[in-house]
């Protein structure tokens, strides 16, 4: 098996991103904190959990996580057809990311990514 990559991607509204570059870290949406933990995306996973649950919505943010930053609050497990997916117990810190870009995603799934940096 191949060594697990050393970022990862959140997909989150762009008030929720503000709202954590304010606190300093990002609690989760209804979904992580409904479920117990953060959901991540690796690089090869993002395209499709966008189109699964963001289809249609505009005014989030991608934003890359270094995996290196968050000890052991990163577990990698199972999800979507048995393949391993990251998920981080606890808060992110915005300290743990290595930047953000505006994004929407297509009624029909394709992710359009703004071209600079955002907020």
């Amino acid at each position: 098996m191949s060594a697990q990559p050393d970022a990862a991607f959140k997909i989150l509204s762009r008030a929720d991103w503000r709202a954590a570059l304010a606190e300093g870290r990002y609690d989760g949406s209804a979904v992580d904190l409904a479920d117990g933990y953060i959901h991540l995306s690796a690089a090869d996973q993002l395209e499709a959990t966008a189109a699964k649950h963001y289809a249609g919505q505009a005014d989030l943010m991608l934003v890359e996580v270094d995996l290196t930053a968050l000890g052991e609050a990163l577990v990698w497990e199972p999800s979507r057809g048995g393949a391993l997916f990251p998920h981080i117990y606890g808060p992110l810190p915005v300290a743990a990311t290595r930047g953000a870009r505006g994004l929407s995603v297509s009624a029909d799934g394709r992710m359009i990514l703004e071209e600079t940096a955002g907020t």
